[in-house]
């Protein structure tokens, strides 16, 4: 698995995303959070994996971590198709705003988050939402579940295969299910 930005012309920074290697590790990471915020991007009705749309596999994940839900786009009539209703729903340019805001306290009103996971936005869309956090909001903690390297989230998974992301967020699922054991 690489460990490169995907998008070709991404200048990679002197900064860059620490590789998480095993899925164990980034579900460690979810436990340790106090305030995770999941942000579910356009592309997750998009992107099929063993016959399943990235949406099923977000439902699912959601569920097992009870980490709240951000639908970007027109994700929130997805969701709700399938039953599921997220926390919030707003253009992701706007969560990424208010993700630089330190006055902001969150979609409950109860607290910045403290880690923001990713997953499902357009590469380079996600690509400077990522660099702008990294930037200007230095304590946040960024995380892509998705299966292309981004160099400018705190961790992310290398560059995979489908049946390796597939395999990756399924073992993250169940592992959130048994309370991270």
């Amino acid at each position: 698995m690489s460990c490169e930005p995907w998008q070709c012309a991404e200048i990679a920074s002197t900064k860059k995303a620490t590789p998480i290697q095993k899925p164990e590790v980034a579900v460690a990471m979810i436990k340790r959070a106090q305030r995770p915020l999941l942000i579910v991007g356009s592309n997750a009705t998009m992107r099929y994996m063993e016959g399943k749309p990235l949406i099923d596999y977000m439902i699912d994940f959601a569920n097992a971590s009870k980490v709240p839900v951000v639908a970007t786009a027109h994700m929130v009539g997805e969701f709700i198709k399938r039953g599921y209703h997220p926390a919030s729903f707003m253009g992701a340019m706007d969560i990424g705003q208010r993700l630089v805001d330190p006055t902001w306290q969150g979609i409950d009103g109860k607290g910045h988050p403290d880690l923001v996971l990713f997953v499902g936005l357009p590469y380079y869309m996600e690509s400077l939402m990522l660099s702008g956090m990294k930037h200007f909001a230095p304590d946040l903690k960024t995380m892509t579940l998705d299966n292309l390297f981004h160099v400018h989230a705190t961790f992310s998974f290398p560059n995979a295969s489908l049946e390796e992301w597939a395999a990756n967020l399924k073992v993250m699922t169940q592992k959130l299910k048994d309370g991270g054991n």
